[in-house]
């Protein structure tokens, strides 16, 4: 891989972390709001049990979100938004922001040029990040309250989680403070090797359109470049890494039972998973996560660079310049 400098190709610094904060966190909330229903059928799918029985149809994304809207309203596709919502905003401004930092802490020292090897573990210190802060315990209490087949629409089935902030509560109240990081080591595996992949993959798709077009050397890419390169490499990272996806859900969506380890707990869902449901069970709803990451990561890159542009060449005194994914 060809070396990057810290700054982009031109040697400017890097965004602000209030740009990162901005961009980053607008960028986040648009993602959600566009893809959290394909995060609801994956989960979904993830935490269904039944094996198929020989020669039954495969109960795909599709169908798993039409029975979600017909038993529980369109409105359950937005369960655990509120999570996310809340958890969005800092989560990108983490992400752009740290790997900011590790990418200039694993630049050289006389050039100031970054390799793809240093994007890249950039990447995943940056993904790591992100989920020891803020993904995992976001993670816990979405998927607590999408794991609730409870019909929106009768106010005589009240669920056990009402929303996020009661979740949370209910959480800390009977399992404790340690609930909420339950399976941080999935996540943080899952978001490290997410980004790690992601950010290289996009990095060199962008440097590479750039030399195709001279004319974008010192400016963005057409939103629509940056659209496609953002679904790209979008979608490398759940098929690299989909089985930890979906042992980290089945571990988040029930409490912890006493005497038990992490790596007990894990063990034993990896291998009842196995045994019970066989191996297609560890990519239960990749398409749906797939078609919910790649658009997501699309949103996020092209908001992101469209906004941080704006902020860079605005009056406003938050700007810290170029920032080079």
């Amino acid at each position: 891989m060809s070396a990057k400098n810290i700054g982009g190709a031109h040697g400017k610094k890097p965004a602000s972390a209030a740009t990162n904060l901005i961009a980053g966190g607008a960028a986040g909330m648009m993602e959600a709001l566009a893809c959290h229903p394909l995060d609801t059928i994956k989960v979904r799918m993830q935490l269904s049990r039944r094996a198929r029985a020989p020669g039954a149809k495969k109960r795909g994304f599709i169908k798993t979100g039409a029975e979600i809207v017909k038993r529980e309203t369109p409105l359950a596709l937005y369960k655990g938004l509120g999570a996310v919502v809340t958890g969005i905003v800092p989560k990108m401004a983490i992400r752009f922001t740290s790997f900011e930092a590790y990418k200039k802490l694993l630049a050289d020292k006389e050039t100031g040029n970054v390799t793809g090897q240093a994007t890249f573990l950039a990447g995943l210190l940056a993904g790591v990040t992100e989920a020891v802060a803020v993904v995992t315990p976001m993670e816990v209490i979405k998927i607590r309250l999408q794991a609730q087949h409870h019909s929106m629409a009768d106010p005589l089935d009240i669920p056990k989680y009402r929303n996020a902030a009661h979740a949370l509560y209910t959480v800390l109240k009977e399992e404790g403070p340690g609930a909420l990081y339950r399976g941080v080591s999935l996540t943080a595996l899952r978001q490290g090797s997410n980004q790690a992949v992601n950010f290289t993959a996009y990095t060199e798709f962008k440097e590479i359109l750039q030399k195709w077009q001279p004319q974008y050397s010192d400016s963005p890419l057409p939103s629509y470049q940056t659209t496609l390169i953002g679904l790209v490499s979008g979608a490398m990272g759940p098929l690299s890494n989909a089985p930890i996806d979906t042992i980290k859900t089945r571990l988040q969506k029930t409490p912890a039972q006493p005497g038990e380890t992490g790596i007990s707990r894990i063990t034993a869902i990896a291998r009842d998973m196995f045994r019970q449901e066989g191996f297609h069970a560890f990519y239960k709803g990749i398409t749906p996560r797939i078609m919910r990451v790649a658009p997501g990561q699309a949103v996020t890159f092209t908001v992101y660079e469209f906004l941080k542009e704006k902020l860079e060449n605005s009056t406003i005194p938050i700007v810290g310049g170029k920032y080079e994914e």
